[in-house]
């Protein structure tokens, strides 16, 4: 989330981090650059009037480099400022002040639909995860993964040492924001990858760690 209204950075982390988002705030583009650089995110929510660099260029910045969905947050009946989000190839725009559960319903709607960009091969320790046949392997040795089980592997591989909550993983894992007993499927799932990883190599399932009471993460350290 990049806008230089701290006000409006504490909407939108309630918006956001209420629907399991994880949220990280910055004031300008010069600041937000070296972190987009380092951690590629899932969805960017860019204000377009900013100090230095404007929104529509660090938008066009983004777009020339990464396939990140870009919400565009413009002033109310600024036509001229959509227009110009759209023509930085923005995906979306949501004019201030904005409700937080349309902004929510927006950064779902995008998340969901984008594609996952994977590299052929995700390497976590002895772990490696397959995209070309949505398996995985350890120390050489196959596993198979139904689709959720390789996406709730994938986003713990994708963010090692970062936990990642219930609300987090069912988004990733199922595409939803919310689901009748969302939890029970969760636990169940990584438990079924847990008992995966576990047979090529006793003890490797301890890579996954739970948070009592948050989720999981993918331990590397």
């Amino acid at each position: 989330m990049i806008d230089d209204e701290p006000a409006m950075l504490d909407i939108a982390t309630f918006a956001l981090e209420t629907q399991g988002f994880r949220t990280d705030a910055f004031l300008s583009a010069e600041a937000a650059w070296p972190a987009l650089a380092k951690v590629r995110p899932d969805l960017v929510l860019l204000d377009i009037m900013l100090p230095g660099a404007s929104g529509i260029a660090l938008c066009r910045r983004i777009k020339a480099l990464w396939s990140i969905p870009v919400i565009l947050v413009t002033a109310k009946g600024e036509a001229a400022d959509r227009i110009a989000g759209l023509e930085a190839d923005a995906d979306d725009y949501i004019a201030k002040p904005y409700h937080p559960r349309e902004l929510a319903l927006r950064a779902q709607r995008l998340v969901r639909r984008t594609p996952t960009v994977l590299t052929a091969q995700t390497v976590a320790g002895t772990l490696t995860l397959d995209a070309i046949n949505h398996g995985a392997s350890i120390a050489g040795h196959s596993i198979a993964l139904t689709i959720n089980e390789f996406k709730l592997l994938y986003a713990l591989m994708s963010r090692p040492d970062v936990v990642l909550n219930f609300g987090q993983l069912l988004l990733l894992g199922w595409g939803e924001s919310d689901r009748l007993g969302a939890r029970e499927m969760i636990k169940a799932a990584i438990y079924r990858l847990r008992h995966k990883l576990d047979a090529p190599m006793p003890g490797s399932s301890a890579v996954i760690e739970s948070v009592r009471g948050t989720g999981y993460l993918l331990r590397t350290t």
